[in-house]
């Protein structure tokens, strides 16, 4: 029996599977994603939230169809951690019949996360998310899909909220995240959003879905770490805390007036979306640690 703090109900197996899949459907029907008929890259890590995702996609399109899949994962290149998840991510695709596309930092950007951040490890996770956010849309764009799903709980979101106070970033706190995104991006969408980490992680467990996987080393190295820490105590201590901490942005964001970031403009050398001459990734990657990221 698992004990859902936030609405002090009592949930036995089936019922915490069913509500989780209900919640997840909730989400997709609200924010129109994706449309029919749409390919749908879904990012596989080989970790428990992209393992429940696609077995939640790959059930709701065997139910009402409409859906085409392929499931895209990216090898950073980190030595012990990604070998293990990438061999899951196969497994759990070949399990639901889905199409499989690696690519890695090695091959797309010339070097590994590894090598790039030997010496400065607290950089990691900042690198690894821009990188791996553009080798994500370099794989969705030649698998010709019209979308990415990502695996990222109601946990993922709350902490990415912390992270921007802390950070001072206005730009992200006064973006509504569910609008949709501006043109050049190739939409995203987070079907697990509203769902805590821990009812992700037992969904997998009631669905035999995975057994557990390395923790990536780089994991308590960074910002993200300290915000994980943070908001866990305050949950534990005031049940809603994160659901609470991601409605309050969103309604900051909505509320907002006038202060909404300006429209992007084109990354010189890429060509996405960028508030500046080059965007994120081509910025890092002009440091010379690797190649510039090819056209799209």
């Amino acid at each position: 029996m698992y004990l859902q703090r936030a609405t002090g109900r009592h949930l036995c197996a089936g019922h915490l599977a069913e509500e989780v899949e209900g919640r997840v459907r909730e989400t997709m029907a609200a924010d129109g994603m994706p449309p029919g008929g749409s390919r749908v890259a879904v990012a596989l890590s080989g970790g428990k939230d992209s393992t429940v995702l696609l077995s939640l996609l790959h059930g709701i399109t065997q139910e009402s169809g409409g859906l085409d899949l392929v499931a895209i994962t990216v090898d950073e290149g980190i030595a012990g951690y990604r070998e293990e998840t990438l061999r899951a991510a196969t497994a759990t695709a070949a399990r639901f019949g889905v199409p499989h596309r690696t690519g890695s930092f090695a091959d797309l950007f010339g070097g590994t996360l590894d090598r790039v951040v030997e010496g400065q490890e607290h950089r990691a996770c900042s690198l690894c998310g821009i990188l791996r956010r553009k080798a994500l849309t370099i794989l969705a764009r030649d698998e010709g899909a019209d979308c990415i799903a990502t695996g990222h709980n109601l946990d993922d979101e709350a902490q990415s909220v912390l992270m921007n106070w802390l950070r001072g970033d206005r730009d992200r706190l006064l973006r509504d995240p569910l609008q949709p995104g501006q043109r050049g991006f190739l939409p995203r969408f987070k079907p697990l959003r509203e769902i805590p980490e821990k009812e992700v992680a037992l969904y997998g467990v009631i669905a035999s879905l995975f057994s557990p996987m390395p923790e990536c080393p780089y994991r308590h190295t960074a910002l993200r770490g300290e915000a994980r820490a943070m908001l866990n105590a305050m949950e534990q201590r005031f049940p809603g805390t994160l659901e609470r901490v991601v409605q309050g942005q969103r309604t900051l964001a909505r509320g907002a007036a006038g202060g909404i970031p300006a429209p992007l403009g084109a990354c010189a050398r890429c060509g996405d979306p960028a508030s500046d001459h080059l965007c994120q990734a081509c910025r890092l990657l002009e440091g010379g640690s690797f190649r510039p990221v090819r056209h799209r």
